[in-house]
């Protein structure tokens, strides 16, 4: 996330261009309350129709709002109306929500408005998301928006593919519905018990104004303009973004509802209760690659905070779980949990080397996840920071068992070259290498990113395959490009990490649903068994069928592994002693709204 410093100070200074601003109080006349951090992996738009990556996502929601929010401080956690009025609405067979909104929420002022104050109606909503829907969008959200299948929605989009129309905005559908300016009604196809938690996610289905998407066209995305706490001031891409508060934002004040036993929740409602929000004024994010600068950015004071302390430093930041004595003398906090997220290798079923679905297919890619040193990756890449995921779903979602034990938390080398060799992967040249069962090469492509924890996973995967006898070839881009490669299918092995956004574990599943192969099923697998599974975990509401379907599907995710699952990450985030209020949201992305900046807590140096 940042750069060094005289080695390390000349490049800390590219790496945050706009550090010349003290963090003070925002009384009349003082200086701005100016938050600093930085990201490790750059944004690729802030258009919320053209995103699916955690960085933009975590920008987005700041500007747009959904219909509901989660409580900043409850866990377990709590939805509650955001710009709607009280709670949704729903038919007795969960098929029909309605949803009132809140009067007099505004727009942040734009030209796109000609001089008028925009306020946020109904329609904003079913626009919105008619865009997911608009082929000329290309939303790698569609396949998720698709499978909840509003009616008429999908009809909509294949009109205008069919056609080669632009999308008809204007034709109205039962799916997603304005009754009135401020009610909007959405109808299902199918029962949804828990399309509750849909409406809660501002880092995607935030509401967007069509006069800004016209009046912008295919610039839109540097022109973001919502509801939210936040405008965007700047933008250097894979840069900087800096954003300010909005002056059209409404009265909104700080209301959380921690446990009766979060000591911590409890004093921050009663430091921040009846607080307006935001409580700062500005946000200045760096994009910073390399974790070695990005660390020493943070130690010599140029950022109030640092997110995902990169594995190489958890070992000198917190020793032992604590905060180390020489960070501590400057009141600086850390803060340690298990993330609701897991990485995973995942393979290309379409490819002909690593996809398909026969016996010598499905044995490859298992001895592929059993040959892979998982325990030594969290133990010693990762340095802790993880622990070895058994399962596609995700902690602290619905139907996580932190007993399950699977195949994907197995390392057997023994095991993996005996699959091998019962189906024909032989070394039949004398080179050393495997061939396929019909003689042909076996190389495996892996896509990767040029940076130094995946330098060091390259290495751990590189042994691991030598030992399988499996060659492997690597080929570099950045983040954003290997996304856009994974999601037209043009790659063949890749690794990412992947977030809950609800408390619901199903969103695990999206990624085997062949419907959503484009978007989250990157993997492109297709298997009508878990299809069939995945429709009817969509339907049914909570309790024991529910639960044994969602062992079932782990099950089929184990026997074709078209994911090997890696580890569940643990995160380490360290903040200076002016940064007050802070907690890592759990399945949301805002959080910059909630804290506050107190220029007397901060060290000498920050406050001149």
């Amino acid at each position: 996330m940042k750069r060094r410093d005289l080695v390390v100070a000349a490049t800390v200074a590219t790496a945050f261009p706009v550090l010349a601003q003290p963090a003070a109080t925002s009384a009349p006349g003082a200086a701005k309350k100016v938050l600093r951090y930085a990201f490790r992996v750059a944004e690729t738009s802030l258009d919320p129709v053209k995103i699916n990556d955690l960085y933009s996502r975590t920008l987005t929601p700041h500007i747009f709002e959904a219909l509901y929010k989660y409580d900043h401080l409850a866990r377990p956690v709590k939805v509650k109306p955001l710009t709607a009025e009280g709670e949704p609405q729903p038919s007795e067979d969960f098929r029909v929500w309605t949803v009132r909104l809140r009067r007099g929420i505004y727009f942040a002022a734009d030209p796109a408005f000609k001089g008028q104050r925009r306020e946020l109606v109904a329609q904003d909503y079913v626009y919105s998301l008619k865009r997911f829907a608009d082929p000329a969008n290309r939303s790698p959200s569609w396949s998720s928006y698709d499978a909840d299948k509003y009616v008429g929605l999908a009809q909509l989009r294949k009109t205008a593919l069919d056609s080669r129309q632009p999308f008809d905005y204007e034709r109205e559908i039962e799916g997603v519905r304005a009754i009135d300016r401020y009610t909007i009604r959405f109808t299902l196809e199918e029962p949804r018990p828990r399309f509750a938690e849909n409406l809660a996610a501002s880092d995607i289905f935030g509401a967007v104004a069509r006069e800004v998407v016209e009046f912008y066209g295919d610039q839109v995305d540097g022109h973001p303009v919502g509801t939210g706490p936040f405008k965007l001031v700047q933008w250097r891409r894979s840069s900087l973004i800096v954003f300010e508060k909005s002056a059209d934002f409404r009265e909104m004040f700080y209301d959380a509802e921690p446990a009766e036993d979060d000591a911590e929740g409890q004093a921050l409602v009663a430091r921040f209760k009846g607080r307006r929000l935001p409580m700062v004024d500005r946000v200045e994010v760096s994009i910073v690659e390399e974790e070695q600068p990005r660390w020493l950015a943070f130690v010599n004071g140029d950022a109030d905070y640092i997110e995902r302390v990169a594995a190489d430093f958890v070992g000198t930041a917190m020793p032992g779980g604590k905060v180390a004595p020489n960070l501590a003398r400057h009141g600086i906090r850390g803060y340690r949990q298990t993330e609701p997220a897991s990485t995973q290798l995942f393979f290309n079923m379409e490819s002909p080397m690593v996809g398909g679905y026969t016996p010598a297919d499905v044995a490859l890619r298992r001895a592929i996840g059993l040959a892979m040193d998982t325990p030594r990756e969290a133990r010693l890449v990762r340095k802790g920071q993880a622990r070895v995921a058994q399962s596609p779903i995700i902690p602290y979602t619905s139907a996580y068992s932190p007993t399950e034990r699977t195949e994907f938390g197995d390392y057997d080398p023994p095991r993996a070259m005996g699959l091998l060799d019962t189906f024909g992967f032989v070394d039949r040249n004398g080179d050393g290498w495997r061939e396929r069962p019909d003689g042909s090469p076996l190389v495996l492509e892996v896509t990767t990113q040029p940076d130094n924890t995946q330098r060091q996973l390259e290495e751990l995967f590189k042994k691991n395959m030598d030992v399988l006898g499996v060659r492997i070839a690597f080929r570099y881009a950045q983040w954003p490009e290997n996304l856009k490669a994974a999601r037209s299918g043009k790659f063949m092995v890749w690794s990412v990490g992947s977030a809950a956004d609800a408390p619901d574990s199903i969103g695990s599943f999206a990624r085997y649903d062949s419907n959503q192969i484009g978007g989250q099923n990157m993997g492109r697998f297709r298997l009508p068994a878990m299809d069939k599974i995945y429709a009817r975990l969509k339907v049914i509401a909570d309790g024991p069928e529910r639960a044994a379907l969602f062992r079932q599907a782990v099950q089929l995710a184990v026997a074709y592994m078209p994911y090997k699952f890696r580890v569940n990450r643990i995160v380490t985030d360290m903040t200076y002693p002016q940064l007050v209020g802070y907690r890592r949201p759990i399945f949301w992305q805002e959080w910059w709204h909630y804290v506050d900046l107190d220029a007397t807590a901060a060290e000498p140096h920050r406050r001149t």
